[in-house]
Order: C-alpha cells, then structure tokens, then sequence
C-alpha cells in the first residue's frame, strides 16, 4: 500500500504549480477565446454572440495590418541584435582578466532597472531639448524628433528594448559558455587556429540551443512589447510605433470593445505558437528525433 501511494508522491508536488497555471493562465486562456467570439460594443455588461465576425473584422481593418507590420519591424530588428551583441560581450567577459567582476555589473545593470523608469529616461533623453538633440545641435545638425517624427519613433523605441535586455542574454550566454569543455579551445590553440575559427567551430555548436532560446525568449518579448510604447509615445506619432500588444490594450480598456481585443489576442497567440514550432523545427530538431 505504501509503495502503492509512493508512486503518486511525485505528482503532489506538481500541484501547486498546476494550480498556479489553471488560475492564471488556462482559465483565462479559454476566457479569451470565449470572449472573441461576443461583441461588447453595445453593452460591456450584456454581449452578444456574433461568432466569428471580430475576426472578419479584424482582418478587413487596414490599423491591423500596420500594427502587425511594425510589431514584426521591432521583431525583425531587435531579436537579431539581442541574440548576436549579448553573445559577443559573454565571449569578451568570459576571458580571465582583471576587472571583469564590474564589467558584468555595468552590463548587467539596466536588467534590474524598471522598464517603466528606463522609458522615462529614455524619454527624456530623446526629448526635444533632450541631450540627444544638444549634441547634434552642437555639431550643427538639426534636432531630429525622435519620438515625434513617424521615421524614428519606433527605432527609437526599439532601441529602449535592446538597451534593456543585452545584459540578461549576456549572462544567458555566460551560463552556457561554462559547459564547453576547456580541452577544445586546447586543441584549436595546438593547431593553430584563430580566435575567431576557435568561436565558430567550438564555441557556437556547442552553445546552438542557448542561441535558439535566446532567439525564441527575444522573439516572444518582442511581440508583446508594451511599456516602452504606453510610456514613450502612445504608439504614435500616426500609429507608426503602435503595436500588435499596445492595440489589444487600446481596444481593450480605452474603447471596451473587449470580443474585439481578444481576437487579436488569439492571432497574436497563434503567431506565437508559430515562431515557436519554426524553432522547434530548425533549431532542435535533432533533439526530439528518436
């Protein structure tokens, strides 16, 4: 009876774990499903069911194509920079030499600062009369509106985004960095081979699935940016910097039509599920083949 009941202690533990999921994850992941399928346009308290007709909608609204297309810019642009830089500064940081303890703090330093704080700076910063348009007023350019011009709102933005998470992928990197084995890096040394080849044929297979995590987790993050655009420019000027995430929002709690909001919450979950498989797909396929 004991070994009986043994067998099960392991499932115990997973319970409140699974709790924490239902509560905060499932339920309001058939919620939402459930929602897209009502109107609440006339009535927040009294929907009607329309079926699939917010996803009709959807697809007819030329605002919903622009916001897909930026989201996919700030993709396009941020996830190749976050996975590249951070891996190069854990290559340079991982060698043995003196001062590298604060080197790591430094790098690692916006990664506890607020999202919400770092826009605001960042804000400032790029304000009219900011720092950044005194120095180009200095060299006798003129001030560029960085935030208010429709060319570099979103740029400006993105770069809030990379700014803040290359110190978090670089000790990602750094992790992964330490189960290569020091005998590798020997035998390239013995036959000659330069630091850069010594990366290339050792270092980076040998850390591919951290690659593909940092890819998949920067990618993700990228689509559900959110603070940095609600701080720095309302996804304006003209929704240039408007997003997929920012326009669920918007819908959501600013017009309450929430049967619309949550039909794009949908595709933007099977957008997600998607990058995910082409992950899955390309980057570990040989680790789920049997």
């Amino acid at each position: 009876m004991f070994k009986y009941y043994k067998s099960y202690v392991p499932y115990l533990f997973l319970i409140p774990a699974g709790l924490i999921l239902l509560v905060f994850f499932f339920i309001p992941f058939f919620q939402t499903i459930i929602l897209s399928f009502q109107d609440y346009s006339t009535s927040i308290y009294h929907p009607t069911y329309v079926g699939l007709q917010n996803y009709i909608k959807l697809m007819q609204a030329p605002i919903f194509y622009k916001v897909l297309f930026n989201t996919f810019v700030y993709l396009f642009i941020a996830v190749p920079i976050l996975a590249i830089i951070p891996l190069f500064l854990a290559i340079l940081i991982n060698q043995k030499m003196r001062g590298m303890t604060l080197y790591k703090i430094l790098i690692y330093l916006p990664v506890i600062v607020s999202i919400v704080v770092a826009a605001i700076a960042f804000k400032w910063l790029y304000a009219e009369q900011g720092i950044l348009n005194y120095v180009i007023g200095s060299l006798g350019f003129a001030p560029i509106g960085w935030l208010t011009d429709t060319r570099f709102a979103l740029i400006s933005v993105i770069v809030v985004t990379i700014w803040k998470g290359i110190g978090y992928y670089m000790m990602i990197y750094l992790a992964a960095l330490m189960s290569v084995p020091k005998e590798l890096y020997e035998a390239c040394d013995i036959d000659g081979a330069t630091p850069l080849k010594k990366h290339l044929t050792v270092t980076i297979p040998h850390i591919m699935p951290t690659i593909a995590l940092v890819s998949t987790i920067s990618a993700i993050s990228a689509m559900k940016v959110f603070a940095e655009i609600y701080v720095m420019t309302k996804g304006g000027p003209l929704s240039s910097s408007k997003t997929i995430v920012y326009y669920i929002y918007e819908r959501a709690f600013e017009n309450l039509d929430l049967g619309y909001a949550s039909a794009m919450a949908v595709v933007l979950l099977i957008i997600v599920m998607i990058f995910s498989l082409i992950n899955l797909m390309f980057f570990e396929k040989n680790k789920y083949q049997i």
